[in-house]
């Protein structure tokens, strides 16, 4: 009975703690774990830790994954090529994407009203040592019908 009054009254001050609390510490707990999974696995030697630096040059997360170039072939059409990058962790499917995307960007920036897409394709091309997506399109940029001299 009297270890029952004991742990009662141990966990009333708990239960009323944690109600009054914001946040619980998670994020503070996962870095202080992984701090000490790396000490008591010796990675932050200078072998590892030029090994990550090496790895983060080559992969550079910073660096986009699209590269656009974009060439004006008429009066009013512009192409495009986009190439990725050679190292990537995801984004392949968003070529079409970011076609778009850049297609509304020239549109907006030129004063047009629309444009309309006359070509776009898809691929992969094989370079060594690693292969790369690639897409290009062509577009014809359109001006207003209603507001000729907008």
């Amino acid at each position: 009975m009297r270890a029952r009054r004991f742990l009662l009254a141990l966990s009333i001050p708990v239960l009323v703690g944690c109600s009054q609390m914001e946040t619980y510490g998670g994020p503070v707990a996962g870095v202080v774990g992984t701090r000490a999974l790396l000490n008591s696995l010796d990675l932050w030697s200078t072998t590892y830790l030029s090994n990550g630096l090496i790895a983060y040059a080559i992969y550079d997360p910073l660096q986009p994954t699209w590269t656009i170039e974009a060439s004006v072939t008429g009066e009013d059409r512009v192409q495009m090529d986009l190439q990725m990058k050679r190292l990537v962790t995801g984004g392949e499917g968003e070529a079409r994407q970011v076609f778009m995307r850049t297609a509304r960007r020239l549109v907006e920036e030129g004063g047009y009203a629309g444009f309309d897409v006359l070509r776009f394709e898809e691929g992969v091309e094989a370079t060594r040592p690693f292969a790369r997506r690639t897409a290009n399109g062509e577009i014809r940029l359109v001006k207003s019908r209603q507001f000729p001299t907008l």
